[in-house]
């Protein structure tokens, strides 16, 4: 484990929660300053998002340009298969062991940022814990940025561009998708019983929590000081591993 920034940050939290806001933050933020206020190296980030929508893209090619059966999604866009979340995680997973694998020494330096959201309808978070892997979890923090699921729907609805629907800042889901898939979520019942480590498969993964709301991660001025809280808290913990 690095002696001064987190190896593995895990960011969770309700879509257009703030996540995405949050690392665009991190990467604006001057690497000597990030690595003292925040406890981050050079940020290499693993993001689900550009992977599945790599499937809705292979999926629209396949109905519209080759009429062929979609492989992933129904017309809807809902995925086929509830294991799909799941293969989610384990492809997080897998790019982050190519990083291990190519990259001598590769955490003196770098931190590792995976972010994915997980609502109860597809598993919620008990079940996407399970699939990361150990090398994962024995160097993660997580760090769960909460919002009420209204809040999630404003700001999903704001941040929306019809015209670049693949953007990390600016993707959206429709009113009806984003209830199903995420209204209900199982954080708070997996954190309830410890404030400082959730535990995922006898490990002990440190966590804390990033409250925002009121919204923080729209305005630098007061992210900054309210991220630098929170991470310091979950460096403290961290540390002590």
């Amino acid at each position: 484990m690095a002696l001064n920034h987190f190896d593995v940050l895990i960011l969770l939290g309700r879509p257009a929660s703030g996540k995405s806001e949050i690392i665009d933050f991190f990467k604006k933020t001057p690497v000597i300053t990030r690595c003292e206020r925040y406890h981050l190296g050079l940020l290499d980030e693993i993001d689900d998002f550009p992977m599945l929508w790599t499937w809705f893209e292979e999926d629209a090619v396949l109905e519209k340009q080759l009429s062929r059966p979609r492989m992933h999604t129904d017309k809807e866009g809902y995925f086929l298969y509830q294991y799909q979340w799941d293969l989610l995680v384990r492809r997080l997973c897998l790019e982050y062991n190519k990083r291990l694998r190519d990259r001598a020494n590769y955490h003196d330096e770098s931190t590792t940022l995976i972010e994915f959201s997980r609502g109860s309808e597809h598993g919620g978070y008990s079940s996407a814990f399970q699939h990361l892997s150990e090398q994962v979890l024995q160097r993660a923090a997580i760090l769960y940025v909460n919002v009420t699921f209204e809040e999630s729907l404003r700001k999903n609805r704001r941040r929306f561009n019809p015209e670049k629907p693949d953007s990390i800042l600016e993707h959206g889901l429709p009113d009806e998708k984003l209830e199903k898939l995420y209204k209900e979520v199982d954080w708070h019942q997996l954190s309830a019983a410890d404030p400082e480590y959730i535990t995922i498969k006898d490990i002990h993964v440190p966590y804390a929590v990033f409250e925002n709301m009121p919204e923080k991660t729209d305005d630098f001025s007061k992210l900054a000081p309210a991220l630098h809280e929170v991470m310091a808290r979950l460096w403290s913990i961290y540390a002590k591993k």
